[in-house]
């Protein structure tokens, strides 16, 4: 289904720079900047754009990251400032979906037949980089309690995507795990382990899998 304001406002890539974390200055590549253009987009992500925290970000899994306006609109109004795009180290921001609910197996087709089309894997996990970078030291509490986190997707056909795209959804099993039901299962102290083994039947990014891997374990073994 495509809204007609569903489309991409911005594209945004980053290129490494210094983040101050603590007494000392970290190297990170979550500030991204809106470009003008069209940007290749790949099973790698997009072109241009630089991950430096590989243990936690990038991969063919989370090789996009999408953040969306109704997201921004909630932000500006808590934080009580504008937001430039980008701000959040997403590539993508897109106007017109509600990011918590889309499910894993979702498609987004960006830019009309024949375009980019992405399918969505997992939640963003907010750490300590996004609270210095948006220069809230409570952020990643916040955002944990908000429930909005984003979504990453990996790349189903590259192309090239730009301001104004429109963005069609093509849903996909409605039993899967939504962006939201992940988010709280990452911080559920004790998860529901049917509900855990159902979610690994879906596609999940591989960093979130091995977490609920992990879970599912950990709970199966102090199971009567």
């Amino acid at each position: 289904m495509t809204a007609p304001d569903c489309q991409v406002q911005s594209v945004n890539v980053g290129q490494p720079s210094a983040l101050h974390i603590g007494p000392r200055p970290q190297v990170s590549g979550i500030d991204k900047r809106p470009l003008p253009g069209r940007v290749r987009v790949s099973v790698d992500g997009l072109a241009g754009d630089h991950v430096v925290d590989t243990e936690h970000h990038g991969g063919p899994d989370q090789a996009v990251y999408i953040y969306t306006h109704e997201d921004y609109a909630h932000w500006e109004a808590e934080l009580g400032r504008s937001l430039p795009p980008g701000i959040f180290g997403e590539n993508l921001l897109v106007r017109g979906l509600e990011s918590a609910a889309m499910r894993v197996g979702d498609q987004l087709n960006i830019g009309g037949p024949g375009g980019v089309r992405l399918e969505v894997t997992a939640p963003r996990i907010p750490c300590a980089k996004l609270a210095a970078h948006v220069g809230q030291p409570t952020l990643v509490k916040q955002f944990v309690a908000v429930g909005r986190p984003g979504f990453y997707t990996r790349v189903l056909r590259g192309g090239e995507v730009g301001p104004g795209d429109h963005v069609q959804l093509t849903p996909g099993p409605t039993d899967a795990p939504s962006i939201r039901d992940l988010f709280e299962l990452w911080y559920d102290p004790a998860p529901d382990l049917a509900k855990l083994e159902r979610y690994l039947e879906f596609p999940v990014a591989v960093r979130v899998r091995a977490r609920m891997q992990q879970l599912t374990d950990r709970h199966g073994a102090l199971s009567p």
